[in-house]
């Protein structure tokens, strides 16, 4: 059994354009099942393909289950999620002994940047970089699962476009 344990922020996006971010990559993603207590979602970055199930969280833990799949039944399994799609580019930054995944989000939230870092136990230190905003772990409405019915745009506070965080 695989735990995934993961703090997840806001992201400062005038501190992180300090930043130069590359190596960007595409993810597409939809849910396949969004039931309370597990969720199966099908995601493609790198052109594969992936399915992961994921158990509901108990605090900042829980249950992950990921599996590479070929492309073309990943491709076929996204269209099954109709408009419930993410899509977004992520960038990996180090910073202090942990890897920090900086999502930018696209599409309908569009403005929307959050930071995760996965650590191995809920009590781990973590130094949290300058460009890193509210924790924002335990607020339901930033999980990607119910960020697909969210139709609401996010605050000012989070944009970045990519022309601002080329320049």
């Amino acid at each position: 059994m695989a735990l995934e344990i993961e703090r997840k922020f806001l992201v400062d996006a005038e501190k992180l354009s300090e930043i130069h971010l590359t190596d960007g990559e595409k993810i597409s993603q939809g849910y396949l099942s969004t039931d309370v207590e597990k969720i199966v979602r099908v995601r493609i970055k790198k052109n594969r393909g992936f399915l992961a199930v994921k158990t509901k969280n108990i605090g900042i833990v829980r249950r992950e289950f990921e599996y590479e799949i070929p492309l073309a039944d990943a491709e076929e399994l996204l269209k099954l999620c109709g408009k419930n799609i993410l899509s977004k580019i992520r960038y990996k930054i180090e910073f202090e002994n942990h890897l920090w995944e900086v999502d930018i989000f696209e599409g309908r939230h569009a403005g929307l940047i959050l930071a995760e870092v996965e650590i191995n136990s809920a009590d781990e230190f973590v130094k949290i970089p300058s460009w890193v905003g509210e924790e924002v772990s335990a607020d339901p409405k930033y999980y990607n699962v119910n960020l697909i019915f969210d139709e609401k745009t996010f605050p000012e506070k989070n944009f970045l476009t990519h022309d601002k965080q080329k320049s």
